[in-house]
């Protein structure tokens, strides 16, 4: 692999970021109703899939946590994130008269808690929410009234400390006429804490944990070779994919016990610290990938991210003029002293995602079958998180096809 010259990045930039209060550590989720206390909440309403809802390792810690301040769980989430099951979250909430909502999980829950939040402040109904949602693809986040979230994730997937959340609709909800999928964004979304218990993490099963951990880790890739990469989120993805690579490494090696998972949380919170800022985010290239394989199929994003990043990476690097910052990268990832740094950093994250054993082609999953590629390349390049590609890249559908067929 060559190593083409990059060129330099303005060094202007603005960094405006409000997160999550962080609660970690093992055993966490037991001041969950101190951390209700602290800001003034009282009766908390669970947001989970019926899975993690029916587990008692899961869901029996949380209760505990959140004593007399539970007020009920709604365990109705799926990956779907459907706007029905918001608005039934919604009529959960009222009943339950909650003023905040815990959600548990991996980010399908945090997405929809944050859409119950939204419906929770606006003052329409919702068959107008389902028409605007069906009309743009989003939904108006009210300035005000926001019912406030604390996350509580099970899964490496570093979706919460972000001000976003995907939604989908389909007619049969009686919300719009054909199937929609969107998101949601506002500061206001951003949770007002999350709490990382790696006890919590160790009951989640290894064939959802991976895939998660795949999707987390390539959010410090991007955060790196962002357009909108800063020295802030440089100096928190470096330290966060180090500790991503060695908690994978360990857990490659068999390693379960509380301080594998703990590295692990580490990594994530720190490479998706500045990820979700105010009216942007460092999503890039691998993510559109990620959208453009899963929307109309059903891999799963995280295994669809481990298919490609490799083929994505290698892309980057060799393109004249692109700043990919594999220099960055390979400090990153303990490969700076290598003949060939870029190469090496490709070789890096496909260890990762082999010590993790997710699939490596992408015949081997629910993804689009090469007739298929031009239009999915096209849906890739048409995606929004294309517009913090690396500076100097200008893809072609083509590219994007060879790319597909690589990892084909």
């Amino acid at each position: 692999m060559t190593h083409s010259p990059s060129r330099t990045r303005d060094a202007a930039f603005r960094f405006e970021y409000e997160p999550a209060t962080i609660r970690f550590g093992s055993g966490c989720v037991d001041a969950l109703e101190a951390e209700l206390e602290h800001q003034s909440r009282k009766r908390a309403l669970i947001v989970c899939g019926s899975t993690v809802g029916s587990t008692p390792d899961v869901i029996d810690p949380v209760t505990a946590g959140l004593g007399d301040r539970l007020a009920g769980v709604f365990a109705e989430t799926t990956p779907k994130k459907r706007l029905g099951t918001a608005v039934d979250g919604l009529e959960r909430l009222e009943d339950e008269d909650a003023d905040v909502l815990v959600s548990l999980g991996g980010g399908s829950s945090l997405d929809i808690a944050k859409v119950i939040s939204v419906l929770a402040a606006s003052d329409r109904e919702p068959a107008a929410i389902g028409d605007e949602f069906a009309e743009t693809g989003t939904i108006t986040v009210p300035d005000e009234g926001l019912v406030p979230i604390v996350a509580v994730p099970t899964t490496l997937a570093g979706a919460d400390l972000s001000q976003v959340a995907g939604v989908t609709a389909v007619p049969e909800s009686g919300l719009v006429e054909t199937a929609v999928g969107g998101g949601i964004s506002g500061p206001g979304l951003m949770p007002a804490a999350a709490v990382y218990d790696p006890d919590l993490v160790a009951t989640t099963p290894e064939s959802i944990l991976t895939g998660s951990a795949m999707n987390g880790f390539d959010k410090g890739l991007e955060a790196i070779y962002a357009a909108n990469a800063t020295p802030v989120t440089d100096a928190t993805a470096m330290r966060g994919l180090g500790k991503l690579e060695a908690g994978f490494r360990a857990f490659g090696r068999g390693e379960r016990d509380t301080e594998t998972f703990e590295t692990l949380l580490e990594g994530i919170v720190l490479v998706q610290y500045g990820l979700s800022r105010p009216d942007e985010t460092m999503l890039s290239i691998v993510h559109a990938f990620g959208h453009g394989l899963t929307r109309a199929y059903d891999v799963q994003q995280g295994t669809a991210h481990a298919v490609v990043v490799p083929h994505v990476l290698a892309y980057l690097f060799d393109q004249e003029g692109v700043d990919a910052r594999q220099d960055v990268l390979a400090d990153a990832l303990g490969v700076a002293d290598a003949d060939d740094p870029a190469r090496a950093v490709v070789d890096r994250v496909a260890d990762v995602r082999d010590a993790l054993e997710l699939p490596t082609r992408l015949r081997d999953v629910d993804g689009p079958e090469p007739d298929e590629f031009t239009a999915v390349a096209e849906a890739i390049l048409a995606d929004s998180f294309m517009a913090n590609a690396p500076p100097g890249l200008e893809a072609t559908v083509e590219e994007i096809e060879t790319i597909l067929e690589q990892a084909w």
